[in-house]
């Protein structure tokens, strides 16, 4: 299997690209053959690179970088302008400063381990795809395989991506939380679940996930499966920032769920509006806000982990 490595030298602080030798040589010595790679210059970059090297016959795009990296990835799996080729595989060596999505498949973060994992199993999984509204209120379209959001979460991730992330990622987005949610107040939206009934309801986070965890290690959706063909959905209202401190450790366990202000659901389709400007976070990154819809497309790529 040709394999290309699409690697974001800014993840992890810088240290992806100082220690690039390092880290080719063990993922080198795990696939035991070549393998091409080009560095990220810019947002989006990823995916132009993916797209073009599926184009060009790779069937193992492997991303090297944070989520944010990753999310690009998946994004040029359906840039290449054909259906994804039915032999091409996803695969990942985590190098961010969240390392949200390999939480789910238990990747420690550890260099030897993630690169021995390489060539472990290839299984099917699902890639979320939303329909959302840009800063500028033009349409955008995302593909996302971990978590997507809108309301305190959003700003959170504004928040974050305008720091440096210099203390990790679980630190980053605990302080960024704390401070958003200073003085918040929860945003109302519009929410129609599959083909059910549209539903006003006040909301701190809205959580679309097909991975477990978002925010730096926060267990959002802790029964969520990236390949059972459904949507995990958690609503959290009326969180003020004193549950923040004082139930924190619930949130990184997944306890929460049981919490009086925590409802979860599952779906294949999502959509919600507001007459507010609620922001979306994706994967990580910050896109735009609503009107959004979010579907799931199960088993639309395979990824190797």
């Amino acid at each position: 299997m040709r394999t290309f490595l699409v690697v974001n030298p800014e993840s992890a602080g810088g240290t992806t690209g100082r220690r690039w030798p390092e880290i080719r040589a063990e993922v080198l010595r795990a696939l035991g053959d070549g393998a091409e790679h080009a560095f990220t210059e810019r947002p989006m970059h990823a995916a132009a690179l993916t797209a073009e090297a599926l184009r060009s016959g790779f069937r193992r795009i492997v991303a090297v970088g944070g989520d944010g990296t990753l999310n690009e990835v998946v994004n040029g799996f359906f840039q290449a302008g054909s259906p994804v080729p039915p032999d091409a595989c996803l695969a990942l060596v985590p190098r961010g400063t969240g390392g949200d999505f390999r939480r789910t498949f238990g990747l420690n973060g550890s260099l030897r381990e993630t690169c021995a994992r390489l060539v472990g199993d290839v299984r099917p999984l699902d890639v979320g795809r939303v329909h959302f509204t840009r800063s500028d209120g033009s349409p955008g379209e995302r593909y996302f395989v971990n978590v997507a959001s809108f309301g305190v979460s959003g700003q959170v991730d504004r928040a974050v991506n305008a720091s440096s992330k210099a203390l990790g990622g679980k630190v980053s987005f605990f302080v960024a939380s704390v401070r958003t949610l200073l003085g918040w107040r929860d945003q109302t939206v519009r929410i129609r679940v599959d083909a059910g009934p549209e539903e006003t309801l006040g909301i701190t986070t809205l959580a679309v996930a097909n991975g477990q965890y978002f925010g730096g290690g926060m267990r959002v959706a802790p029964e969520a499966d990236p390949s059972d063909g459904q949507l995990d959905v958690t609503i959290w209202s009326g969180y003020h920032l004193k549950d923040f401190a004082l139930k924190s450790a619930s949130v990184y366990d997944g306890r929460h769920v049981r919490w009086a202000g925590t409802r979860t659901l599952r779906c294949r389709r999502l959509e919600a509006t507001s007459d507010e400007e609620v922001l979306l976070d994706v994967d990580g990154e910050q896109p735009g806000r609503l009107p959004a819809t979010f579907e799931v497309l199960p088993g639309a790529l395979r990824i190797q982990v």
